[in-house]
């Protein structure tokens, strides 16, 4: 048996590929949507490619289903109670798919959404316990989904909430301590508030070490896991509903357009957007005015879906030759109208400094002077309810990132405005938006909350 998993850092998730060598029979599960990586492994590997498992319909990412299935001929699964636009083999509670001496059995483990599976995978057909589990957003390492997605689409999240206990209790944590668990994503992920940096682990260290893997009653477990969930990114519905849909395939090798200054003006004030990928310092110390910035450096797909509007047409900037990582990051999450990127950005700000902007960055200090001495400054914390809940500055409006976009209107254009995260990253995302959007004064505060705090002397 071969077992791989793929990890991407920026999006927190993981994919699988499992292949029985002695039959050269394999199966991917939860493919990212660049699904070159597959085809080159099963190539290397000599099997063939012959089933796709979606342990979900996945809101954090876009797929890689269609992309597959179309270069290898594979047939794609979803659990018994999925509906999609396209063929799917429906898999049911208990059914086993045999590629040869390994075996997966299928698990319903529900409460993430309603149609999510678990994957139960035996090295050999006769082993009395299995070598591991791919829990998909059931169970992961040091959390469990989160049930609230889909409050309001027919099922409540305490309603998934009682499933998602049961599929633990009666399913997950039936399985043998030895059993190694593979989850769909790891720390940073949105689908829940407590992963783990570990990216597999065992039945046993999670019914040891996982805080909602405790023994305790159904409705204990409800109210658990029922707040402090990070704010969700306004691109989570539009991939949820994406991923049951025929779409278009992504040519992961396509060329990125350069597009010339002028071109790139012209398309702005038709509404395309400009995104500024260089880091916070770079583009605090100068860019084109109307850029919104989100950093390569970052969890750049997930910030991206969360400042930027699903299929709005977008042109990138930034360090040389990175367009093309750009357009395929943003891919990742069904953002596919890259129509352009604008090259030799530094040259355009020497020579067109009416163009150009700078974005304020200011110290934490810097910040208590200037609350001190403006009476209508704004103060804007867009961190996570968990990490607001930890502590934050007095009068800050708390206003996640996730979902700035959407409540601009709680927002003075007008007055001065300072934003602050955990360290600075979300901050100047946030005040590009904001400054794209017409406020005149919009500040970041440099180190975020804890800088704050070592200042006014609540953190040592």
């Amino acid at each position: 048996m071969q077992l791989v998993q793929y990890y991407l850092d920026c999006l927190s998730q993981a994919s699988y590929l499992i292949a029985d060598e002695s039959s050269g029979r394999a199966v991917v599960v939860d493919p990212r949507r660049d699904v070159e990586i597959y085809l080159r492994d099963a190539d290397a590997l000599k099997v063939r490619i012959e089933l796709i498992v979606e342990t979900h319909f996945h809101a954090d990412f876009l797929s890689g289903h269609l992309e597959l299935a179309e270069a290898t001929g594979a047939t794609i699964a979803y659990g018994a109670l999925a509906t999609t636009d396209f063929p799917i083999r429906h898999l049911r509670d208990g059914e086993r798919i045999q590629l040869g001496e390994v075996v997966l059995e299928t698990l319903a483990t529900p409460g993430h959404t309603p149609e999510s599976i678990s994957l139960v995978v035996f090295e050999h057909a006769g082993d009395a316990a299995p070598f591991g589990v791919l829990t998909g957003d059931a169970l992961f390492i040091g959390d469990v989904g989160r049930p609230d997605l889909l409050a309001g689409a027919g099922l409540s999240a305490e309603q998934l909430a009682r499933q998602l206990y049961r599929s633990l209790h009666e399913k997950l944590l039936t399985l043998p301590d030895t059993t190694r668990v593979y989850p769909a994503h790891g720390a940073g992920s949105a689908c829940g508030r407590n992963l783990s940096s570990e990216t597999s682990s065992t039945i046993g260290d999670q019914r040891r070490f996982n805080y909602a893997c405790q023994q305790m009653s159904e409705d204990e477990f409800v109210a658990l896991i029922s707040g402090g969930q990070p704010a969700a990114p306004l691109y989570f519905a539009y991939d949820a509903t994406l991923n049951r849909r025929e779409r278009s395939l992504l040519d992961e090798h396509a060329p990125v357009p350069a597009l010339s200054l002028d071109e790139v003006l012209a398309a702005q004030r038709t509404g395309t957007l400009l995104v500024d990928t260089r880091s916070t310092a770079d583009f605090a110390a100068g860019h084109l005015r109307g850029a919104i910035q989100v950093g390569l450096d970052t969890r750049f797909a997930e910030y991206a879906g969360s400042v930027l509007p699903a299929d709005t047409p977008i042109v990138v900037t930034g360090a040389p030759g990175t367009e093309h990582e750009a357009r395929v990051r943003l891919a990742r999450i069904g953002f596919d109208r890259v129509v352009g990127h604008l090259p030799e950005l530094e040259r355009h700000l020497v020579n067109h400094p009416e163009l150009a902007a700078r974005t304020s960055q200011l110290t934490a200090s810097q910040l208590l002077e200037r609350r001190s001495a403006l009476t209508d400054l704004q103060v804007v914390d867009v961190r996570n309810p968990g990490e607001v809940a930890t502590g934050t500055l007095d009068g800050a409006v708390a206003l996640p990132l996730a979902n700035l976009r959407e409540r601009l209107e709680e927002l003075d254009a007008r007055a001065p405005t300072a934003l602050y995260c955990a360290g600075g990253v979300r901050s100047m995302i946030a005040a590009s938006l904001l400054e794209q959007r017409g406020f005149r004064d919009v500040s970041s505060v440099l180190g975020g909350y804890d800088a704050i705090a070592r200042e006014i002397g609540q953190l040592v």
